[in-house]
């Protein structure tokens, strides 16, 4: 089957990872009619994402092995599939659940609205800001927004601790504060924190090539971008153990989509007992990816400087919805609301009602690129050591997106993405995607599941075991790493 080469997208992602441009001719895909279809370039996105992060696997492995980069071959159909991996699992024969009742758009006195709900402590505080009780109907609460103005309810239910976000246009968020500061980021922000000494990794052999094993991550994420980094970590070799505090609900189907390859423990770090074992993991772990609002964590001393204090030459991966800065740098938001916010929800739909993207691609394409600045950063890190930092924010991906991928990723970014550098060469057909697919025993049953799109030549094509049941894992690395 014919590839295309390396499109316009990929290059400026790998730029923005800091990758030496020559790789990039290491990368083709093929090009499939239909994948992902919308009116944004989110195929372009998911090839960009995964296939950056495909070509920092194989450039840790081929400096682990001594050998070539090896070769990365994309593929529409697999991308389009994965990017929607929590629609095609199947838990013994049942389809997951993915939006609760209240987690939908509301036709406003002015406007639209979007708010999520999926969490029932989201929910609760979402009510509570209209005023209602628990059991109020998806009718009530309808009838009530169709009175109120969207711009004010966003308001106070984000005082309430909510999320609720006003539909806009991609001008008014140009025009918003918030949006504003997006765009005077980058669209990954790099850091070496200091001049901890270079890292050292043991040669790289074995079938397949597993370009992290060795290393250990801690995983503090949670929903859908975070879990999708630390599953591609953990499908590259690494030892990934996902940490939840007890006391915060997990939904069981949207981590049996993203466990894969990975162990779930349950720590409550405001206990004394808990802590001290926390910081036993913190203390032989290699990264940290955090998946909190920015400075949700800082108070237990897991602010990217104050992990260079504690663990120096440890990498830190920072994901949040609206970055660190800004007047919503502390607010909470998922990948639907952040469309809503971004002028993308406007964009994919009509005079009659907002749209959305295909897929939750701020999600997972904000998670490939988070992974992708781990094994960048582990690979600079062999030469120059240092503390790293990266951070990215599915606001700024947002941005990428709506602005056509280009290679420039500084303020003032003109669209200029060369869609599809060669014709399509088969067409992808969303109800039959069997062939990206597979079926695994596991511990919450039979799980039908996606097949991972990143890949390298040599390397993993599925993961090394299934995900298992939520927080039930000892708190412990596996022996070696």
């Amino acid at each position: 089957m014919t590839h295309a080469p390396v499109d316009e997208g990929t290059r400026a992602a790998w730029a923005a990872l800091g990758g030496d441009p020559a790789l990039t001719s290491h990368i083709t895909s093929v090009v499939r009619e239909g994948a992902l279809r919308a009116r944004l370039p989110v195929i372009d996105l998911a090839r960009a994402c995964v296939g950056a992060c495909s070509l920092a696997a194989a450039e840790l492995a081929a400096r682990r092995t001594g050998r070539p980069v090896p070769r990365v071959a994309l593929d529409d159909g697999a991308l389009a599939t994965s990017f929607v991996s929590e629609r095609h699992l199947l838990i013994d024969g049942r389809a997951s659940v993915n939006f609760a009742p209240l987690s939908r758009f509301w036709r406003t006195a002015d406007g639209w609205l979007r708010t999520h709900a999926n969490y029932p402590h989201h929910r609760a505080r979402l009510l509570a800001a209209l005023g209602l009780g628990d059991d109020a109907s998806v009718e009530r609460v309808a009838a009530l927004l169709a009175e109120r103005s969207a711009a004010e309810v966003e308001v106070t239910v984000y005082a309430a601790g909510g999320l609720a976000v006003a539909l806009r246009t991609m001008d008014e968020w140009a025009a918003h504060p918030q949006g504003a500061a997006i765009a005077a980021r980058p669209l990954l922000d790099r850091e070496r924190l200091d001049k901890a000494a270079p890292r050292s990794l043991p040669p790289l052999t074995g079938d397949p090539l597993l370009p992290a094993s060795g290393l250990r991550v801690l995983d503090l994420t949670r929903v859908t971008g975070g879990p999708v980094a630390t599953r591609t970590l953990a499908l590259f070799g690494a030892d990934v153990l996902r940490v939840d505090a007890p006391q915060l609900p997990e939904d069981p189907d949207a981590h049996a989509d993203t466990g894969f390859g990975k162990r779930s423990t349950r720590l409550d770090l405001t206990a004394a007992a808990d802590r001290r074992v926390f910081d036993d993991l913190l203390a032989g772990a290699d990264a940290v990816v955090t998946g909190y609002r920015p400075g949700a964590l800082d108070r237990f001393g897991l602010a990217p400087e104050a992990l260079a204090s504690r663990r120096p030459g440890i990498v830190v991966a920072q994901l949040s919805a609206w970055g660190a800065y800004g007047p919503w740098g502390g607010r909470r938001g998922f990948d639907s609301v952040v469309q809503v916010a971004t002028g993308i929800a406007a964009v994919e739909g009509s005079a009659e009602q907002p749209g959305a993207l295909p897929a939750q691609a701020l999600d997972h394409g904000t998670g490939y690129l988070l992974a992708a600045a781990v094994l960048r950063a582990v690979t600079e890190q062999l030469d120059t050591g240092g503390t790293r930092a990266a951070r990215l924010a599915l606001a700024g991906t947002a941005r990428w997106l709506t602005r056509g991928l280009t290679r420039r990723l500084a303020p003032g970014l003109t669209p200029g993405l060369a869609h599809g550098e060669a014709a399509a060469t088969d067409t992808y057909d969303p109800k039959d995607p069997a062939r990206w697919l597979t079926e695994t025993d596991s511990a919450v049953g039979r799980l039908r599941h996606v097949l991972p799109p990143a890949a390298f030549t040599g390397g993993p094509v599925n993961w090394a075991r299934p995900s298992g049941c939520w927080g039930t894992d000892a708190p412990e690395w596996r022996h070696g790493g």
